[in-house]
């Protein structure tokens, strides 16, 4: 059965085949395309409908399906700055208008055993061009350090690479939607096939959302372990939420055994001092 799909391919073919390069396209075309993008990221069939029973959540992300993009060859460092070449103009995330235009793509060693995945940069992130900078991205070192390394050896990322707009924004931020998280999530994903982590973890429910296809509250991801196509995976509060907190002596523990068993699942030496941070003082 011939699929209206097909009909589009033997077009641009056959204007490939006159020496055509371009198609002018409306918006209302762009907008159909758009949509048909989003479907098939997520595995919706076409003519499926957009309709959800009332009070579910957006379904997940599935991992399996990301698109194509293209990482070249050479050295780990030549692949990831090619990936970071392509997501900067990424026509995807560039189309759906709710992004702003500067990429924050990712920073650490491509070598890391540990890749560290956040949701969206900021203020701070944008204006630096690097994730996690500023009072969370300070937070995170600290947590690092106290693994006994530093922000250089691990590799991190987010979500999305550009920071969710709003109106009159300034310093405001806002979590990245379904759809802004499925267009880039394809940079992520191959950024993991480059780096060949040991083990992720996702930092905070959106993150958690996005790149394992989880739903709920922190608290019930957290505390045991997940997959990413067979690397472990951990869920923690996102550093922001330690600075909310303030001194809240339960939540720095919880994320803090999310890190020992890091630690353990890697082999890393775990001192008594280091498995005593934050427990209730006798």
């Amino acid at each position: 059965m011939t699929r209206p799909v097909d009909a589009v391919i033997e077009f641009l073919e056959a204007e490939k085949a006159r020496g055509v390069s371009h198609i002018l396209i409306d918006e209302e075309a762009r907008d159909g395309l758009r949509e048909l993008y989003i479907r098939a990221v997520r595995g919706v069939p076409v003519g499926a409908g957009t309709s959800r029973p009332e009070g579910t959540e957006t379904s997940a992300i599935p991992a399996q399906a990301a698109p194509a993009v293209v990482s070249g060859s050479g050295s780990k460092v030549e692949r990831l700055e090619a990936l970071r070449r392509q997501a900067e103009k990424w026509p995807p995330a560039r189309s759906l208008g709710t992004l702003r235009e500067t990429m924050v793509f990712a920073t650490g060693n491509p070598d890391a055993k540990i890749m560290l995945v956040g949701e969206a940069p900021g203020y701070q992130e944008e204006k630096e061009r690097e994730p996690f900078v500023g009072p969370a991205g300070q937070k995170l070192n600290d947590i690092l350090k106290a693994m006994g390394v530093s922000r250089e050896e691990v590799y991190i990322s987010n979500i999305v690479k550009f920071r969710p707009a709003t109106p009159r924004q300034t310093t405001n931020n806002r979590k990245p939607s379904p759809e802004e998280m499925t267009v880039c999530l394809p940079f992520v994903r191959k950024e993991i096939e480059i780096v060949e982590p040991q083990c992720i973890i996702a930092l905070g429910g959106t993150a958690a959302e996005g790149l394992l296809g989880l739903s709920g509250a922190v608290g019930a991801m957290r505390g045991h372990w997940h997959q990413f196509n067979g690397i472990p995976a951990r869920v923690t509060f996102h550093p922001s939420y330690l600075l909310q907190s303030g001194a809240n002596l339960s939540v720095k523990r919880q994320v803090w055994e999310d890190m020992l068993a890091v630690m353990e699942k890697l082999g890393m030496a775990i001192s008594e001092k280091q498995r005593g941070f934050f427990l209730p003082k006798a």
